[in-house]
């Protein structure tokens, strides 16, 4: 729909000449524009969530075996071949679209996402396809539901027939923590059960499966609010400072102020195949680390790089301020100085390495540690961590805009940034950067030693794959 809004001259606005601009466009034409968007964005809300966990599908991994490095792989390779697409989309794409025209720019990735549907559709009756079962939202609310109308109820002994259970599945106990939604499950002689002790009414009566399911949930949220605080701390204004940097790459190339996202990918998707294919065969030889680090030690690595990028960027602002001052230009923000461009790279190379070591141990993390059957919420979880961020990001932007101009003061983000101060704001980052990492070291102590895990020679051996039924928090 998007690429007929370019194709059809009835669906764009019209242009009487060249020296004119376009006429406004009609209530027709903008709805046409407006719903091909949101049918993009509906369509992108159920793949990306969803693609990765179902790949994850595909594979069989059995416990205790080589096979389980095979899981670990396959979400590095994932990320990076997310990034290599992100690299073509933002360079060769955005080239065609604008050399050649909207007709092609908007064509060719209509053809790629034609290709890319056929391709899944002739590819069904290979995959593996797990029935899907009843809603999670409606269970999450459902056992809220029932331990508010349980509230009352003591708590019985640890013993199974305590508790309603799951069909087809082994009796379990509800887990020690938050206990207050081990009443959801209780057997209560107030309320009717199947003649299998099954639940009957799923808004009187939850099993210890789902009441665990909501607990694994809940204990996510520390973890990804961290996450959350991590891509704001990542907030730049490298567009504006490289539009007053020289940007000649090499000859007369000059790269686009906009494109300093590339390095960042690019990084990610060098970095991710080294991880995977050489450091972490080094750390199983000399470290007996046979899945190398573990998704919580990949995810506070990622986190100190993401600190040190924001610390280099307060330091290079500094440095390209001072100069614009020096060379008369305080009050000329779109005037270029005599500093290169190739300032800015450190950054954004600290910040793919950043996102390589974090971006894929969360995925990680949250894949194994919660339910299978809530794998695709989970990679919605992550998701809406960069909705979060975005949100968050643009308060605190808002918020010392605003504190910081009181008294007719200069904004740290006024619109000259040659009086600004831009290093002071991503000073201010590096130190929320440095406080979530603290954090992020006190949930990390919370969450304790992955099930299993034995101390003493195996103690290095963090092989992260969670059970939801044991995992215990503080």
């Amino acid at each position: 729909m998007l690429w007929l809004t370019a194709m059809i001259p009835d669906l764009k606005p019209t242009r009487e000449s060249d020296m004119l601009g376009c006429n406004s466009a009609t209530a027709v034409q903008l709805a046409l524009l407006f719903f091909s968007m949101g049918l993009i964005s509906i369509g992108a809300g159920c793949v990306r969530p969803c693609s990765i966990a179902f790949g994850a599908d595909q594979l069989t991994i059995k416990e205790r075996s080589n096979d389980e490095r095979l899981l670990d792989s396959y979400f590095n390779w994932y990320y990076t071949s997310i990034a290599i697409s992100s690299m073509i989309a933002l360079s060769v794409i955005v080239y065609i679209q604008e050399n050649l025209g909207w007709k092609i720019g908007f064509g060719l990735p209509a053809l790629l996402m034609f290709i890319s549907a056929a391709s899944f559709i002739l590819g069904s009756p290979f995959y593996v396809k797990v029935k899907p079962g009843h809603s999670l939202l409606t269970t999450f609310v459902q056992v809220a539901v029932v331990a508010v109308k349980n509230r009352k109820l003591s708590l019985p002994d640890c013993n199974f027939d305590q508790f309603y259970q799951d069909r087809d599945s082994e009796p379990m106990i509800p887990t020690d923590s938050l206990r207050c939604l081990n009443k959801a499950c209780i057997k209560n002689t107030g309320t009717v059960s199947n003649p299998d002790v099954s639940v009957s009414d799923p808004w009187s009566q939850c099993t210890v499966g789902q009441v665990e399911s909501l607990k694994s949930l809940v204990r996510l949220l520390p973890m990804w609010s961290s996450g959350v605080l991590m891509m704001v701390s990542q907030g730049s204004f490298s567009t504006l400072q490289a539009t007053t940097l020289d940007r000649r790459l090499f000859g007369n190339f000059k790269m686009p102020a906009g494109s300093f996202n590339l390095i960042m990918i690019l990084t990610l998707s060098i970095v991710i195949p080294l991880y995977d294919r050489i450091m972490v065969p080094l750390l199983a030889k000399y470290r007996g680390l046979p899945n190398g680090f573990g998704s919580k030690t990949r995810i506070g690595i990622g986190l100190l790089f993401v600190c040190a990028a924001k610390g280099t960027s307060a330091v290079v602002e500094t440095i390209r301020r001072n100069a614009a001052i020096e060379q008369g230009f305080e009050d000329q923000p779109n005037a270029i100085i005599d500093m290169s461009v190739f300032w800015l790279f450190p950054e954004f190379i600290l910040l793919g390495i950043g996102e390589a070591f974090n971006t894929v141990a969360q995925v990680e993390f949250f894949y194994n540690y919660i339910p299978k059957t809530m794998s695709s919420f989970a990679m919605a979880l992550f998701t809406l961590e960069l909705a979060a961020a975005s949100v968050v990001g643009s308060v605190l932007v808002n918020i010392v805009d605003k504190v910081t101009s009181v008294g007719g003061e200069e904004s740290w983000l006024a619109t000259n940034i040659n009086r600004a101060h831009l290093n002071y704001y991503y000073a201010l980052l590096t130190c929320i950067g440095l406080i979530n990492y603290l954090y992020f070291l006190a949930i990390s102590c919370a969450y304790g030693p992955p099930p299993g895990q034995t101390l003493g020679a195996s103690a290095g051996k963090e092989e992260e794959k969670f059970d939801y039924r044991e995992l215990h928090t503080s």
